[in-house]
Order: C-alpha cells, then sequence, then structure tokens
C-alpha cells in the first residue's frame, strides 16, 4: 500500500489518523481533538502536516485545531454545510465532491445522522475511509441532530464500499457497543468471537479501531437491520428496515 496510516489516541476515548503518502511524504490528519498527542506523535515520525480533514463540528473533534495548526500549519478541509461551526476552512466540500491528495482521489460522502453536515472521507487508494462518528466499530454515532432515517441512509451509502475498506472511525465504544450488539444479535458467532477478541484487546491496552466493513457488515447490528435473527429477536419480522435500525438506535440509547 502507497500510505501509511497512523492511529493517534486523544481525550479520553478520541482517535485521530494521519495518513501519509509514502511516494510525496504529503501527510494528512483527520480530526483534532487535542494537539499535544498529534503534535508529539508527528515530531516522533518526523512528518511535515499538510492537511487537516475535519468531519463535523463537534468540539471533540476539532478542539485542538488552533493550537495545532500554531506549530504545524496546513490547509483546513471540512464540509460546507458545517463551516458556520468549524475553523477557518481553506477548503469546503460536499457530498458527491472528489479532492486530490499527492495525486490521489478522495471522495467526500454527507453522512449525516449524529449530526447534520457530518462528512465522512473515502480514499480509495487507500482502501479507507474516515467516519468519525457516523459508522464505527460496532456501532452508530448517537442522533443528536438527525433522524434514524437520515443515518440508516447514511450508512447504507458506507456499505455500498468495497467490503476490504478499513473504517477509521472516532472513538473507543467497541467493547460497550459489543455488549449492547449481543444483547439484539445473541447467536451471531461471528460477533461472539469478535467480542472476546476486543475484550482481550482491551485488556491488552489495544486499540480496537480500525475495522474493516467486511467484519461491520457481519457484526454490526447497526447495519443488520435486515438480518431475520435481529428481527426476530426484536420482534419486528415484518417491519422497514429503517423502523427496525430505529428501534437498535432507541435501545442502545437506552442501554
Amino acid at each position: 500500500m502507497p500510505f501509511d496510516l497512523v492511529t493517534i489516541p486523544c481525550l479520553s476515548d478520541n482517535y485521530a489518523f494521519l495518513l501519509r503518502d509514502q511516494a510525496s511524504g504529503h501527510v494528512a490528519l483527520i480530526d483534532v481533538p487535542e494537539a499535544a498527542p498529534i503534535s508529539n506523535k508527528l515530531k516522533e515520525l518526523g512528518w511535515t502536516l499538510s492537511e487537516i480533514w475535519l468531519t463535523h463540528h463537534h468540539p471533540d473533534h476539532i478542539q485542538g485545531v488552533p493550537e495545532l495548526t500554531a506549530q504545524h500549519p496546513a490547509r483546513i478541509l471540512g464540509a460546507k454545510a458545517d463551516a458556520h461551526r468549524l475553523p477557518a476552512l481553506d477548503h469546503a466540500v460536499e457530498d458527491g465532491d472528489t479532492f486530490t491528495f499527492a495525486g490521489h482521489d478522495v471522495q467526500i460522502m454527507d453522512v449525516s445522522g449524529h449530526t447534520v453536515g457530518h462528512i465522512a472521507l473515502y480514499v480509495p487508494d487507500a482502501k479507507c475511509v474516515f467516519t468519525a462518528d457516523s459508522l464505527m466499530a460496532l456501532g452508530c454515532g448517537r442522533l443528536f441532530e438527525g433522524t434514524p432515517a437520515q443515518m440508516w441512509g447514511s450508512l447504507q451509502k458506507l456499505m455500498k464500499l468495497p467490503v476490504d475498506t478499513t473504517v477509521c472511525s472516532g472513538h473507543e465504544y467497541t467493547q460497550s457497543n459489543a455488549k449492547f450488539a449481543l444483547t439484539v444479535d445473541p447467536e451471531n458467532q461471528a460477533l461472539i468471537s469478535r467480542s472476546r477478541e476486543i475484550d482481550q484487546a482491551r485488556k491488552d491496552g489495544v486499540p480496537t479501531v480500525p475495522s474493516t466493513l467486511s467484519t461491520e457488515l457481519e457484526t454490526n447490528p447497526f447495519l443488520r437491520p435486515a438480518d431475520p435473527g435481529i428481527r426476530a429477536e426484536l420482534g419486528m419480522e415484518n417491519a422497514t428496515d429503517t423502523d427496525v435500525f430505529a428501534e437498535i438506535r432507541a435501545r442502545k440509547d437506552r442501554f
């Protein structure tokens, strides 16, 4: 792969990501929960920051921008629809836009639901997508601004990506997500195995993010409202996928 991908733990449970094109040395940072861990990692690796890509406006994804850019100036990209709530943007993007990073296409996907204006960034040549608080490892973001139908529509977009896509989401929530997932999909052997692996990873202090889309499709209940087993568990055999998704999200909110 012509890229290096680095996961950086920030705050109590956030992740930022560095994506480096090996040929050019150009480095993109996805989200800035806090400056110090990112700055330290850049210095450790000897990398120079080129661009910052912001997924949405929540403070735990952008609050480190002023401090970081004072030390590491970089071009800032974010959603046009969210620009009034983001740091000043050098490049505002919309759903369906494509821009070039070190000669590689980056595709913008509106994945509103958690917030309105949330974007995901898909880099086909790197086989990765940065989803922050839309699609998460064994979960999806809480619906602070969008509707269940909106979030389900966003997840369906992401589900159409190649199954070998690496999913870079924004938080270390996977262990609690797994415990919930088992309450609605208790007979899923792949989920049971993944839950055990997650428990061991957290015991060892190893991040459970990123994951792969194939794993999420197999085990993440928020991508599986059509599954007969989940529908039976919920008593919603004849409901629409949107209504089943909404029920799963509502149960997670109460979990």
